[in-house]
């Protein structure tokens, strides 16, 4: 069932997205750059997430596109600017050199700039959207991804990088550098299925669960994967001196705890009175994922 949802909405997200980078057409070069990365390809689990999610409110996920599409937008830029040499340094992305490897630093840090200001005009301009929806999601996205979000939580894990932090702390980082966007995609999906508060803070706590839980697979991923199949350097946690859960727990203790936090997020949907079967599988996905 998700592989045939996948296979019905991602086209129409790369569609609208390729063509909306397209039309930026001032500086050519800063649009290449942006396309490379976006092109680069990518599981696309946060929009995936967001329209399976509208589709369990038995909703019309024609209105979640466009938002689908700018979360990813967003997250794409984020990965740029996380692969720079001021932060992780890192050579690959996705099995293709890193944005600043082709481009330059300049022009990767002007691209990852672009790519998240001009997402947000695919939120605003969206007429299937009433105005009140527009400027909720606008600012829902901007907490999400911002200085209280998931910038504010690169900035801590730059702060904590080379010392010796708590098991709280590391939580900390991770529920907003990288839990924010994926909370987006489930509360945005509850705003567009017009549910109400009570439902979105639900979302919203299941979302921390499983921000946590993709983080503490992407750190067991770190250390058992398999560089071909990430499409990335292995150990570069372990060469950038961060604290990780596999650092903490242990390797079967991170396992453990991913384990945990899945079956808290699962608990919390199951409370909702929504059909939760694409969002289960994709939850599941999140933790069997190899890659």
């Amino acid at each position: 069932m998700l592989e045939s949802f996948i296979e019905q909405v991602v086209p129409q997200i790369d569609e609208i997205n390729r063509s909306f980078l397209n039309s930026l057409n001032l500086a050519p070069r800063l649009k290449e750059a942006m396309l490379y990365s976006y092109n680069a390809g990518g599981k696309r689990i946060r929009p995936v997430l967001l329209l399976a999610v509208i589709a369990g409110f038995n909703s019309d996920i024609k209105r979640g596109f466009r938002t689908a599409c700018s979360l990813e937008l967003i997250h794409t830029s984020s990965l740029i600017h996380d692969d720079l040499p001021a932060m992780d340094n890192d050579d690959y992305r996705r099995g293709l050199p890193t944005n600043h490897k082709v481009y330059g630093e300049a022009t990767a840090i002007l691209a990852g700039d672009s790519l998240l200001v001009d997402s947000y005009r695919l939120i605003t301009t969206d007429e299937l959207l009433t105005l009140e929806e527009r400027v909720r999601l606008a600012s829902e996205l901007s907490a999400c991804a911002g200085a209280n979000g998931m910038i504010g939580g690169q900035e801590l894990d730059i702060e904590n990088e080379n010392s010796d932090i708590d098991l709280d702390t590391l939580v900390t980082i991770n529920m907003h550098k990288n839990g924010k966007l994926i909370e987006f995609a489930l509360i945005s999906g509850a705003i567009i299925a017009k549910q109400n508060e009570e439902v979105i803070y639900t979302m919203r706590k299941i979302g921390e669960h499983i921000g946590i839980a993709f983080q503490i697979k992407d750190d067991i991923l770190d250390v058992e994967g398999d560089k071909r199949i990430l499409g990335k350097n292995t150990q570069s946690d372990e060469k950038n001196k961060k604290t990780t859960y596999v650092k903490l727990l242990g390797l079967e203790g991170a396992k453990q705890a991913c384990q945990e936090h899945y079956e808290a997020a699962l608990s919390l949907l199951k409370s909702l009175n929504m059909n939760t079967a694409l969002v289960e599988t994709i939850f599941r996905l999140i933790i069997d994922r190899n890659k």
